[in-house]
């Protein structure tokens, strides 16, 4: 822990009124009750942004099979799902753009990762 993560510590412990074994006992019992969230909390932004370009990257290969289906529908084909698709593959891509502008939110605001 450096001195800028002890302070924020001790400082916590101090806000809730509590000595810092105590602070730290509470935090370590509420981040075991949920490690699901424990893990998604304590995720390094460099954890963040490696799964935001692997997200990327999937939506590159989605962007060539969408090529695929429309050469596929101009030579005749049907693809009776394909507006359904089209929603979900928006949807997530609307989803990426949000993670990653909260992401440079949160780095802008000087909050620590």
């Amino acid at each position: 822990m450096n001195d800028a993560e002890f302070k924020r510590f001790t400082d916590a412990a101090t806000h809730c009124q509590m000595s810092n074994a105590a602070f730290l006992a509470y935090a370590v019992d509420k981040a075991a009750r949920d490690l699901t969230r424990t893990a998604a909390e304590i995720a390094t932004e460099r954890e963040v942004i490696e799964e935001l370009f692997a997200a990327r990257r999937h939506l590159g290969r989605i962007h060539g099979l969408f090529n695929q289906v429309a050469k596929a529908l101009n030579s005749g084909a049907d693809a009776p799902h394909l507006d359904a698709a089209v929603v979900a593959v928006g949807s997530a891509a609307r989803r990426m753009e949000d993670a990653a502008d909260a992401l440079l939110a949160h780095r802008d605001s000087g909050a620590p990762a």
